[in-house]
């Protein structure tokens, strides 16, 4: 043993062990040198805030010392020393009642998802064969119920609280918090942990009663802001409350808020660093990059990693509140998980080619002739879709084709049952002549618009990061200009101007490096992520669009993704922000 690892056994104060278990509270410091809790706090309060074996100065101070009465010279407020629990088991139980109210609704009281098919023509001649046929298929989750049926959650907020994150910007992010924690239930769970140099779960998983939130938003309340970014540890504390927690809310969750680079971990803008750390995928990450000076790609990475996170960009620090509301409409909302499609070829020579799914994990086997697509969780109301492109054989003589079956299981979060579905049967027509049947359904084209505008900001992104601005931008204009000559965009269809005024607004973002770095690469990618999971985020500072994209505006207007429950919690931030004022 090394005279160092000595040290560090045996507090230099009193020369007593300071092993655990022994019925003293130990303060072990940045320099990780460790003290009896009553030896150490004798000397702070006499003024020594250096450490007794190496010197060094410390920051953060046992939290005892008291002000002396006769003295009139302020004294630095020291923050509270965080004794962290070797394992994060010590969550608050559930109430005794969940697992029976629960049980007592029956399947037969809730509406199941709908599934519905669209081929691209309902007629294909019989003489024509297609190399590349798409079938739309799109999923619907049912409403939510009644409120008392709506499954609880657990929620982690991982914070940053690090020196950028001074005046407005904490107190707006305080503020943002405490209206998370006034619309939780009592049967919802929450933990709070805050960061910067390094990272301390400052409130363990506990229920919201009306004891809990008043003491999570105390713990709220005593955030200070100073040190570095460590965003790795704080990520991997968040992960491991909901990995350690010895009872489970169906729906677990985590919101992850920062406005700077991590300090120790990745580098900046893209780099491979970035990718370096993934969120272990126990729940959805929904990370919040706050102002312009966040490292947008490292936040996406994270975000993209877990299942159905997203990323929010946060160009305005008051937009905050309102994507938290956002957000919390969604995961307040779950009412399916663990969806699939199974989809299976119809006919012989009908061969599934391929399933352009985003960021959904999606399969084609047995030789093209059966193919899944891992859906999971659902919002309530949220719809999903997905194009599935088959090869369509000639026939000889006229009549109909068979192309697919379509069956869905899931799980109803609410009666935690298992539901099983056989959903379609897709067949065309195959006339020996041409009619109006083999039009290109307008439905089709605008998912084919989104999947291509998609893609066009992908690459854009990846061209600008390399430098290459005036190639993004005509990458992005002709996008734009092959939407506007689409079926659907020549009939005005309300998703084909969103997705050009999304891509107009992301290529002048993309103006020059200055704007790319500012804005541009933050919003470019908090577009990817959106339509990557067809999921609602946040991106705030349209000159156009406004506060309207992305689910968190003010304004009317067409918004991708966008469920009812979250245009309502974000109206109840909007409201409650006026009642503040």
């Amino acid at each position: 043993m090394t005279s160092s690892d000595d040290d560090k056994k045996i507090c230099a104060i009193c020369l007593g062990s300071v092993e655990t278990g022994q019925g003293q509270a130990i303060f072990t410091a940045e320099c990780s040198h460790s003290f009896h809790f009553t030896c150490i706090g004798k000397s702070v309060t006499h003024g020594n805030h250096l450490c007794p074996i190496c010197r060094a100065t410390w920051h953060n101070l046992p939290f005892i010392m008291q002000p002396n009465p006769q003295s009139h010279v302020p004294r630095p407020q020291p923050r509270p020393v965080v004794v962290e629990p070797l394992r994060f088991s010590d969550d608050e139980p559930l109430p005794p009642n969940a697992a029976a109210s629960s049980s007592s609704t029956t399947a037969a009281a809730l509406q199941n998802v709908v599934v519905k098919t669209v081929p691209e023509r309902q007629a294909v001649t019989s003489s024509e064969s297609v190399s590349q046929f798409a079938v739309l298929v799109g999923v619907r989750a049912p409403p939510l119920p009644e409120i008392h049926q709506r499954a609880p959650i657990d929620l982690v907020a991982v914070l940053d609280v690090s020196g950028s994150m001074h005046f407005s910007k904490l107190s707006l992010v305080k503020r943002a918090v405490d209206f998370v924690i006034d619309n939780l239930a009592s049967s919802d769970r929450l933990s709070i942990v805050s960061f910067s140099t390094r990272a301390h779960r400052i409130f363990p998983l506990r229920r919201m009663t009306d004891q809990g939130r008043e003491d999570a938003k105390r713990a709220i309340s005593s955030l200070s802001a100073d040190g570095a970014t460590n965003i790795a540890e704080a990520l991997k504390m968040g992960a491991r409350v909901l990995e350690e927690r010895r009872h489970r809310n169906p729906v677990p969750s985590v919101i992850f808020l920062s406005d700077g680079n991590d300090s120790y971990n990745f580098g900046r803008g893209g780099s491979g660093g970035a990718r370096a750390f993934r969120f272990p995928s126990v729940c959805p990450v929904h990370a919040f990059g706050f102002g312009t000076d966040h490292d947008p790609a490292m936040m996406h990475a994270v975000a993209d990693s877990s299942p159905g996170g997203t990323f929010s960009f946060i160009e305005s620090y008051e937009a905050v509140q309102d994507a938290f509301a956002s957000c919390l409409g969604g995961i307040l909302s779950v009412v399916t998980q663990e969806l699939r499609l199974t989809l299976t070829s119809a006919s012989p020579l009908v061969e599934i080619k391929s399933i352009p799914s985003g960021r959904y994990a999606s399969e084609v086997s047995d030789h093209g002739s059966r193919g899944t697509v891992e859906v999971g969780d659902l919002y309530a109301d949220e719809e999903k879709q997905f194009l599935v492109n088959l090869s369509v054989p000639a026939l000889i003589n006229g009549g109909n084709t068979s192309l697919l079956d379509v069956a869905c299981s899931y799980k109803d979060v609410v009666s935690n049952e298992t539901i099983n579905l056989h959903c379609d049967h897709v067949e065309i027509l195959r006339p020996t002549g041409p009619t109006e049947a083999t039009i290109v359904n307008l439905e089709v084209d605008r998912q084919r618009n989104r999947l291509s505008a998609a893609d066009r900001i992908a690459e854009a992104q990846r061209m600008a990061d390399a430098g290459d601005f005036t190639g993004a931008r005509n990458v992005l204009s002709n996008g734009r200009a092959a939407i506007r000559a689409s079926a659907s965009g020549q009939a005005g269809d309300e998703l084909a101007v969103f997705l050009e005024e999304e891509m107009r607004e992301t290529e002048e973002r993309m103006g020059n490096r200055g704007s790319y770095e500012r804005t541009g690469r933050a919003f470019a990618l908090a577009n990817m992520n959106s339509h990557a999971w067809q999921r609602a985020n946040t991106r705030s500072g349209g000159r156009r669009m406004g506060g309207a994209r992305g689910g968190c505006g003010r304004g009317g207007g067409f918004r991708a993704y966008v469920t009812p429950q979250m245009t309502n919690m974000v109206t109840k931030s909007q409201q409650h922000s006026k009642t503040q004022k």
